[in-house]
């Protein structure tokens, strides 16, 4: 099991109008079996962008620090992915997998076996691609809830009536405002950063909607580590990733 973490360098254009953050972000991606971890190099990170940062990516591999017990911390290797190398952009990508699986299905009744192979290598490639991004703004959630992060819960959280979020032990909060009603309620009483450690990750993307399921793990200042099975529900909107679903419920260990 290895622990993955994106991080974003400064932004340090001269002419940028976007309002970047001048300082360096590192976010956590989970935790991972080395085969899948090893993967991940593979997987276009920059199709994604937090909404504060346009700078270098990188990522970031090394054995989780687990709460005591578990496996401790040995040293990291980094990779990194530059800005510009997805095939597909966030806005046409459904549309593409959607043409790419029609010509798969005519490339096997046609018994083009070497034309439907790239097909799938192709389609693979997208998915792939989509599941690293939703695993970001997976982090970019957990980062904000780590920090109290108010502004960046409001930025990563969808628009509308529909989002809905379920704090541990208590009842479904819907709509947009109460559920950001709801985040500053939950951060009254905690010293922040919070330590939160996310295990048992997994992600399955399908066109404009994908969710995450993971074991997430928190400590409060002079608390002892609390668990919660989660569901995060994501949707794609304008090319970009955005939680509209989150789901906790509290488990023992």
């Amino acid at each position: 099991m290895v622990s993955v973490i994106l991080t974003f360098s400064p932004c340090i254009s001269t002419n940028c109008t976007r309002k970047c953050s001048t300082s360096k972000c590192s976010i956590h991606l989970g935790y991972y079996t080395s085969s899948w971890a090893r993967k991940m190099e593979d997987i276009v990170v920059s199709s994604y962008q937090p909404r504060h940062y346009h700078g270098r990516l990188s990522l970031q591999f090394c054995k989780p620090i687990f709460p005591r017990g578990h496996s401790s911390f040995f040293s990291s290797t980094v990779c990194r992915a530059n800005q510009g190398d997805s095939a597909f952009s966030g806005e046409n990508i459904t549309l593409d997998q959607q043409i790419l699986e029609q010509e798969l299905q005519v490339a096997i009744k046609e018994e083009n076996y070497a034309k439907a192979a790239k097909l799938r290598d192709t389609l693979r490639s997208i998915q792939e691609d989509s599941k690293a991004s939703v695993l970001a703004a997976n982090a970019e959630f957990y980062g904000s809830f780590k920090n109290g992060d108010l502004s960046a819960m409001q930025a990563i959280w969808s628009k509308g009536d529909h989002v809905c979020c379920v704090h541990p032990g208590v009842l479904g909060i819907s709509g947009y405002e109460s559920v950001m009603d709801s985040w500053i309620h939950v951060w009254g009483n905690y010293e922040f950063p919070l330590e939160i450690e996310l295990r048992e990750v997994r992600v399955h993307v399908r066109g404009d909607l994908g969710y995450v399921t993971c074991v997430e793990l928190v400590k409060t200042k002079g608390s002892s580590w609390g668990g919660q099975f989660v569901t995060n529900v994501f949707e794609r909107s304008d090319g970009q990733w955005f939680i509209c679903v989150h789901h906790a419920s509290p488990v023992d260990f």
